[in-house]
């Protein structure tokens, strides 16, 4: 029988594959924890880098800077999924690894992510893989015409997907051309009545807690806006609740694993995508929740008892893109932080990212009410002042 997990107590390091704003922010709790921590990422001057002890340089495949970081850690884990199996086969040599690379191989692939919902029967909606023009014109006639098409690898916020049937004349060829003619999965479109997610955090131990559902609104492919909690039915929550926690059991969780789900306007609870990390739809959790997702996910990596993740309040958060950064030429501005933060109950966070890009995540607004809608409507006219 081998031998419990043990448990990796502050005063010790932290290794963070990513430092991005999701690892700065896990980086910030771990800190007041009084753990040290240390990122890998390909940009020196990445968000984490002004908040941790060490960054290490390294592409997202550079399994040797990945080695290097976990030669001085404690545990490490990970922020975004892109990086590679090997990076993280290297540093499990040094350190505990989580989530792991098994869980990994099966999150990084649509194709293979898919299959493994589908698999292990968790409800999904109707999808092609898709390796030839061919077979996205077939997909279009099987279960089109409305589709989208995502790269099977990489991409996010609305990155590497095409949208299809939509009223945009984009031809099945156009598509898999955009696509680099690369291995893609073709997604029937849902009859959308909302998007919620479900966060779920389970540690070395097993021990596993879920959060309250989030609603969360796209503009672009792109969140805008998210509330916790979402307010659906409950019958919908409890069933939200069950498949994201089985999820994270089947796929043998350790850290932080965010379901992302549809609800059909027939009431259907679909599973969209699962994401092993902080999500940015659980921002708010910083102040709805006892617990944050990035407290959270401190303790699941360290095998600590998992925290409380209720809902204390009502809160939204509202992304703020590189756009509000730069004017109608194009040129830099100053957004009027002043003036949003006049709002009641709205708190500004931002990246410290040094080059505002259209698209790009550069924070967000945080907002607090008696209700979510309340919490909705304050970080909207917050937003709307900047």
């Amino acid at each position: 029988m081998s031998a419990a997990p043990s448990v990796i107590l502050p005063g010790a390091t932290i290794g963070i594959l990513g430092g991005g704003q999701l690892g700065r922010m896990v980086a910030m709790a771990a800190r007041g924890f009084g753990y040290r921590v240390q990122v890998m990422d390909p940009d020196p001057s990445c968000p984490a880098r002004f908040v941790v002890d060490a960054c290490f340089e390294g592409n997202w495949d550079d399994a040797r800077a990945a080695a290097d970081l976990a030669r001085g850690s404690d545990v490490v884990t990970l922020e975004i999924e892109q990086v590679s199996l090997a990076c993280l086969e290297a540093a499990a040599q040094y350190a505990p690894v989580r989530p792991a690379a098994s869980a990994l191989r099966i999150i990084q692939d649509r194709i293979l992510q898919k299959a493994w919902i589908r698999e292990h029967g968790f409800p999904m909606g109707e999808y092609r893989v898709i390796e030839s023009e061919a077979d996205l014109a077939r997909a279009a006639t099987e279960i089109g015409p409305r589709l989208f098409v995502k790269s099977a690898r990489g991409g996010y916020d609305g990155r590497s997907q095409v949208k299809l049937g939509f009223g945009v004349a984009t031809t099945t060829a156009e598509a898999w051309r955009l696509l680099g003619e690369k291995s893609c999965v073709a997604e029937k479109a849902i009859d959308l009545d909302k998007e919620i997610s479900v966060m779920v955090a389970r540690s070395p131990g097993g021990e596993t807690r879920s959060f309250a559902s989030a609603l969360n609104h796209h503009e672009n492919q792109i969140l805008a806006w998210s509330v916790l909690p979402s307010s659906v039915d409950p019958a919908l929550e409890s069933q939200a609740q069950s498949i994201a926690c089985g999820i994270a059991e089947a796929i043998g969780l350790e850290g932080l694993l965010a379901v992302e789900m549809f609800v059909s306007k027939g009431g259907e609870l679909l599973v969209n995508e699962l994401a092993p990390r902080p999500h940015n739809s659980y921002h708010a959790s910083e102040r709805a929740c006892v617990t944050s997702q990035f407290e959270q996910a401190v303790r699941a990596v360290c095998n600590l008892p998992l925290g409380d993740p209720s809902i204390i309040q009502p809160a939204a958060i509202a992304n703020l893109l590189g756009d509000l950064w730069l004017d109608e030429n194009n040129q830099p501005r100053v957004p009027s932080f002043d003036k949003a933060l006049a709002v009641p109950g709205v708190r500004l966070h931002l990246y410290e990212k040094q080059t505002p890009r259209s698209g790009r995540k550069m924070g967000h607004l945080s907002a607090v009410g008696a209700t979510p809608e309340e919490a909705v409507r304050r970080v909207l006219e917050a937003k709307a002042q900047l």
